[in-house]
């Protein structure tokens, strides 16, 4: 699941970047409020952590922008600004949640589980599965026939994605923006390396066979019975 988080203060940013990135999200990260309106309006998230204090575009701005566009996903503040008229203005411009610095990393982490179990359109079951394969999104396990499957993040975050998605062919475009960050480079095999190795993990030694390569289309999972 891809996070967004427009955050000038560069120690903050990048601490968020690599926590919510090891808790196995994909995050961007933009340094100003003119680059993150620009990827909030143009790309695909399941949840925006706004500061308010931004260069270009305040947060104020960014949250009013994204609005004004007619997305709805989840918008939190994570700001130093305490009063309480800021937060009664981010609430009332459409923000889910605020959250002040300085803050504990495991209640940031809680608050945006819950922000995108609200904000999912689907059941808030924990569990992903096809035919005898399981996803614990919890726990973050994967079993198959009963066997535990370690992962890697990326692995892991590229199974979430097949499962949530199954049975449609996902082209190397959509993985790469939903699996990788905004620096991801097209030019490599690194998507391709991957799903291989998701494949000897989940396919090898199981049958059916759940994830094919649909030849110049994608990857697909899905059972086959």
């Amino acid at each position: 699941m891809k996070i967004l988080i427009v955050e000038d203060e560069p120690k903050t940013g990048d601490y968020l970047k690599q926590g919510l990135s090891e808790a196995g999200f994909t995050v961007d990260l933009a340094r100003n409020g003119v680059d993150g309106l620009h990827l909030a309006l143009t790309e695909s998230y399941e949840l925006a952590i706004l500061d308010v204090m931004l260069p270009g575009i305040d947060g104020w701005g960014v949250l009013a922008g994204i609005r004004r566009s007619g997305k709805d996903m989840p918008v939190m503040f994570l700001t130093a600004r305490d009063a309480v008229d800021d937060r009664v203005k981010g609430l009332e411009l459409g923000a889910d949640d605020y959250l002040l610095k300085p803050f504990a990393f495991s209640e940031l982490l809680a608050r945006v589980r819950t922000l995108m179990r609200r904000g999912s359109k689907t059941p808030t079951d924990p569990f992903l599965r096809v035919a005898d394969l399981e996803l614990d999104l919890l726990r973050r396990r994967v079993t198959r026939a009963g066997q535990r499957i370690d992962l890697t993040a990326k692995e892991f975050a590229l199974l979430e994605l097949l499962l949530r998605r199954q049975g449609e062919v996902l082209p190397r475009s959509l993985i790469a923006s939903q699996v990788w960050d905004m620096n991801f480079d097209s030019d490599t095999n690194v998507i391709e390396v991957a799903m291989r190795r998701l494949r000897a993990k989940v396919d090898d030694a199981f049958e059916p066979k759940l994830i094919r390569t649909v030849r110049g289309m994608g990857y697909v999972l899905e059972s086959p019975l």
